[in-house]
């Protein structure tokens, strides 16, 4: 398929002069002039150098929502069952906050910058993007396998190792952090940086809320799929689970990047200094940091990042202490994201009508009155499940309404630089939260509602950084005239 193929008329294989006589010359027998042909021009949406007609543009969708799935069944899947595994391995509630909160930020703090710097310069013939998400997928894939052996060569560690064995829970312990490691280093490169440049550069920006809206669904259908009928299955299966994972998602991911196609690009910046390493380092924060307008951005998206983490770092573990099985947890996961898949497109095409922006800051209100009730609340099963449920819905909404936040404020030339920049703000402030949530939650006697106490008070404090960029928004044109600083 040929993406950055020109729509052409009519007009195009008739000369001028022929057209001109056509029209205005009458026929040579003195009969009826010949009417004028009908000139149709198809409708088309574009992307830089890239042009779409409406059959192309279906076919874009297509190929990235396949994509899309891949990498959503993925991310809903893996966190659970890491959480099923760290409970089994009777890991410390501080050990899983570092594992599954703490080091998805110190890597986005040191691996992010570079990526995206370096991805928004790279001129090749597959792209900037496509070397990139190839080479961090099937490191991704590599990392599902490591985890789904980490039973095993925990065994052999403890064989080997005899009297100065660690144990055996401890021996797997060992290979599974190592596996997770891998695995969050390329997924949060994918996942926090290069899959939304990539959506950046090749969709429509007039259809980038409605976009979102279609990839939000198809990430809730795979995670309602895999809660409703995978979770408490794979809770004896793990091994399997992370090897089909791994299968999916290599062949999911990979055949995307190779059916679409970026555009062309215009030379990247080549300061003097970037002959430098210390130089490009220079640059990257000047260009990234200098501009206060930006830090409210990244303050208002990141920390609305992080008001959804506690109760989701730990309702695996909330659950349990509320005595519901797993099959009903997963069933009640099920739900919110049926609800959500409902909500999806509208709130796409009511983000593309009132903004991004707008749309997201409400919804972040509602939340963080939802889980302030929650974290008074949520006591037993079915209080809990109720919690989770409308939770989950306003969760889901708020990241349908901000999906295209990041692309509708950042410039194009700098858009996986300055997305980094935000994932090191987001790192530095994200860092030490999974492990004060575990601390509190170890030295409460793991009490699981004060997640929810916990995301309500950071939701709060996300609506104020918001309605500050809103303010700083508008005076940069607003929904109608806005220009990136």
């Amino acid at each position: 398929m040929q993406f950055n193929r020109l729509n052409q008329g009519v007009t195009a294989s008739l000369p001028s002069a022929a057209l001109a006589a056509c029209v205005t010359n009458p026929s040579p027998t003195g009969s009826t002039p010949a009417p004028a042909p009908t000139l149709v021009s198809e409708k088309t949406w574009r992307n830089g150098t890239l042009v779409y007609n409406r059959a192309e543009l279906v076919t874009l969708f297509c190929w990235l929502l396949w994509g899309d799935f891949a990498l959503s069944l993925k991310d809903r899947s893996i966190p659970s069952l890491v959480q099923l595994q760290l409970q089994k391995l009777e890991a410390s509630d501080t050990l899983s906050g570092l594992l599954i909160g703490s080091l998805p930020a110190v890597i986005g703090l040191l691996v992010l910058p570079v990526v995206g710097y370096r991805s928004d310069r790279h001129r090749g013939p597959r792209g900037r993007r496509i070397p990139y998400l190839l080479s961090f997928s099937m490191l991704a894939v590599v990392s599902m396998v490591g985890l789904a052996a980490s039973p095993p060569l925990g065994q052999w560690l403890h064989v080997t190792l005899g009297a100065h064995s660690p144990g055996l829970a401890n021996g797997t312990l060992i290979f599974f952090s190592a596996s997770w490691t891998l695995f969050e280093f390329a997924s949060i490169v994918l996942a926090g940086s290069l899959i939304t440049a990539f959506i950046n550069d090749v969709v429509p920006h007039s259809l980038l809320g409605r976009f979102y809206g279609l990839f939000r669904a198809l990430s809730l259908i795979a995670g309602a799929a895999f809660n409703y009928w995978g979770l408490s299955w794979a809770e004896n299966h793990l091994a399997a689970v992370f090897l089909g994972m791994a299968v999916l998602y290599g062949l999911g991911f990979t055949v995307m990047c190779f059916k679409v196609r970026e555009g062309e690009y215009p030379p990247p910046p080549a300061p003097e200094e970037e002959n430098r390493p210390s130089g490009a380092v220079l640059t990257y924060l000047r260009e990234s940091f200098s501009q206060s307008y930006y830090w409210w951005v990244f303050l208002a998206i990141m920390v609305s990042w992080m008001a959804l983490v506690p109760f989701t770092l730990f309702s695996v573990f909330y659950a349990k202490s509320v005595q519901m099985d797993m099959a009903t947890y997963g069933k009640l996961w099920s739900l919110t994201y049926l609800c959500s898949l409902v909500l999806a497109y509208p709130l796409g095409m009511l983000a593309d009508k009132i903004h991004p922006l707008r749309l997201s800051a409400w919804l972040m209100l509602c939340y963080a009155i939802a889980t302030l009730w929650a974290g008074f609340f949520a006591i037993d099963a079915r209080s809990f499940g109720i919690a989770l449920v409308v939770q989950g819905v306003l969760s889901g909404g708020w990241q349908t309404a901000s999906a295209s936040l990041a692309q509708r404020l950042f410039p194009e030339s700098r858009f996986a630089q300055l997305a980094s920049a935000m994932g090191i703000v987001g790192g530095v402030t994200g860092i030490g939260l999974p492990l004060l949530v575990g601390k509190i939650l170890d030295h409460s006697g793991h009490v699981y509602r004060y997640t929810f106490l916990m995301n309500s008070a950071l939701s709060f404090l996300a609506l104020a950084f918001t309605l500050v960029l809103w303010r700083r928004f508008r005076a940069l044109g607003g929904p109608q005239h806005y220009v990136a600083p």
